[in-house]
């Protein structure tokens, strides 16, 4: 019935239009007998289908300026404007999610003075890093997660999670990055009492990195460090049920070190993934 429907009506209204609205497919119509599809529609089908398992490939979370990066780097030219048409007519969207985090107010301990102000580039590794803890929903309770962020690729180099939310996990994050880059000339953070505890200070001390901190309740002053965080609940968290804590240990660690650190592409790092612009620096 769609497809005789279609076949009455295509002059008026076109083959595109009367299969969205019908939510019928272009070459599910054409090989049920419609008209053969032009070159251009062809074209269009086809790239759609690269499309869909770009899409497939990123978990669903690129939108149309990633899979587009992603099609050029595969040697398939195309505008990024058809890339998002095509991804519009075909219903194909990223996941998304409201945005929230874990804060945390240092009141008996003064804090450090920002020594980043916004600036959020730097020419080499280890310039500056951003850090942060967030919350990870399971039904055993909250898992809190601490990552460390080096400014220069955007790659979380340090990450810790615990079932509690202290001075030790910021610090088990931070000894993780340091393990594997060395130490920081900044280490950058909001004022919460974790980051301004003396033991964490004194892990700062001992190489020594400087100590920044945004100013009291200014989300902004690590806009780093909240984008990872809100793209990890995004693409991730919010699509999952985590069971136990470590269900989503094991989903966190696949995400950041397989996923994003390696694949996912970066748009601040002209649509290269943190690892990969790294090399590229580098060779």
């Amino acid at each position: 019935m769609k497809y005789a429907f279609i076949d009455l009506h295509r002059r008026s209204y076109g083959v595109r239009a009367l299969c969205a609205a019908l939510q019928v497919s272009r070459s599910g119509y054409y090989a049920a007998g419609g008209r053969a599809p032009s070159a251009r529609e062809a074209r269009q089908a086809t790239l759609t289908t690269d499309i869909r398992k770009i899409h497939a490939a990123s978990r669903e979370t690129y939108g149309a300026p990633r899979v587009h990066a992603e099609l050029r780097a595969h040697n398939m030219p195309c505008c990024r404007n058809t890339v998002a048409k095509l991804m519009r007519q075909a219903s194909i969207m990223p996941k998304s999610i409201r945005r929230f985090r874990v804060t945390t107010d240092s009141r008996r301990t003064k804090a450090s003075p920002n020594l980043i102000g916004r600036v959020f580039t730097t020419g080499r590794p280890n310039a500056c890093w951003l850090s942060d803890i967030t919350y990870i929903p399971t039904r055993e309770g909250w898992l809190y997660l601490a990552a460390v962020l080096d400014v220069y690729s955007r790659a979380i180099i340090g990450w810790a999670m615990s079932r509690t939310l202290d001075c030790k996990l910021a610090q088990d994050a931070l000894r993780m990055a340091i393990g594997r880059r060395g130490p920081p000339a900044i280490l950058h953070s909001d004022q919460g009492t974790t980051y301004a505890a003396a033991e964490y200070r004194e892990l700062l001390g001992r190489y020594p990195i400087r100590q920044s901190m945004s100013r009291k309740g200014d989300c902004w002053d690590n806009a780093p460090m909240e984008s990872f965080f809100h793209t990890l609940k995004t693409e991730l968290v919010m699509h999952n049920d985590y069971k136990t804590r470590d269900q989503a240990r094991a989903s966190l660690f696949d995400y950041i070190e397989v996923f994003y650190n390696r694949q996912r592409r970066h748009s601040t790092l002209n649509y290269e993934a943190p690892l990969a612009f790294e090399a590229m620096q580098i060779a």
